[in-house]
């Protein structure tokens, strides 16, 4: 039986030492979603946490597998849930787009993230669409490796926050009025 639900997964990793790099902010989308529908998050059947919307068929997920391995993350929403790639919409960090740019396309590579390199491996496919967060700055950012894994300096606090609502303003828009009127709108 297939549903007509849709899926936003925001990356990122884990625990307290994390919750603040760079590297989350994919985690950060979907809580500020979950609090905007005043959802908790519940566990999945595979390795991730979700919360479903109440009068849709949304669900907001934050893989519990560690950035590099979240396709496996993926894969067990597809098996819960019979998704098709395209209700898959990934929400990742992008340390070569300018912070505070939000760039979302319907399918693509994986652009050097190892989040997403993971999931077209295990999905075995790039058609699946994504949002894209901006968060390069002035600092040194190579290596990445070591960039994304620390917070923003106090100065860019201000423009990630407001990335983080208006990536959850272009989720909202997407839920009502589709990708392509999202991508015409929010594109940065």
């Amino acid at each position: 039986m297939k549903r007509n639900m849709i899926a936003f997964v925001g990356l990122g990793n884990v625990g307290d030492m994390y919750a603040n790099t760079k590297h989350n902010a994919g985690f950060w989308v979907i809580d500020e979603m979950a609090r905007r529908q005043k959802l908790s998050f519940m566990p999945g059947l595979g390795d991730y946490i979700y919360a479903k919307y109440r009068k849709r068929e949304v669900l907001l997920v934050k893989p519990t597998t560690g950035m590099n391995r979240s396709g496996n993350a993926v894969m067990g929403l597809v098996d819960q849930w019979g998704l098709d790639n395209a209700d898959i919409h990934i929400i990742v960090d992008d340390v070569d787009l300018p912070l505070g740019t939000i760039r979302i396309r319907p399918k693509g590579g994986d652009g050097c993230h190892k989040g997403l390199e993971n999931i077209i491996y295990q999905l075995q496919s790039n058609q699946f669409p994504r949002f894209r967060l901006g968060i390069g700055t002035k600092e040194n950012m190579r290596p990445s490796e070591k960039y994304v894994l620390k917070p923003f300096r106090s100065d860019d606090n201000p423009a990630a926050e407001i990335m983080v609502k208006h990536c959850a303003d272009a989720i909202d828009n997407l839920i009502v009025k589709g990708l392509n009127n999202t991508m015409n709108q929010f594109n940065s």
